[in-house]
């Protein structure tokens, strides 16, 4: 699992985000095993108690859940996941469209930009 965790920020949320995404993008199906909080840890480069902070964290939000002795799963409904997805999509795209305002772009300008961008 690839983590691309940003250090000058807090790790929890971000690690949570991830998981999401993980999950809505398919990398995670519903029912799966995750990582151990010890390998996520380490794979993140991260300190396990952070790990079992986001885990417990998606625990509250029902997206995973835990299996006393046999670790951490991903819960069926998957929407919660989703929405964190399409949040972050909607959160990114207004950021992207932002700062081209800001350089005084036009939104219709914008999405030319991004029309052509597509069809490359």
């Amino acid at each position: 699992m690839n983590w691309a965790l940003d250090k000058t920020k807090p790790l929890c949320p971000q690690i949570c985000e991830q998981v999401c995404l993980k999950i809505a993008l398919g990398e995670f199906s519903p029912g799966e095993k995750m990582f151990s909080v010890r390998e996520t840890a380490v794979n993140a480069g991260v300190n396990p108690n952070t790990v079992q902070k986001a885990f417990e964290k998606l625990e509250q939000d029902s997206i995973l859940y835990s299996v006393r002795g046999s670790g951490w799963f991903v819960c069926e409904d998957i929407s919660k996941a989703r929405e964190t997805l399409d949040n972050l999509v909607y959160e990114k795209t207004d950021e992207y469209f932002t700062s081209l305002n800001s350089l005084g772009m036009e939104n219709d300008e914008i999405k030319n930009y991004v029309k052509e961008w597509d069809n490359e």
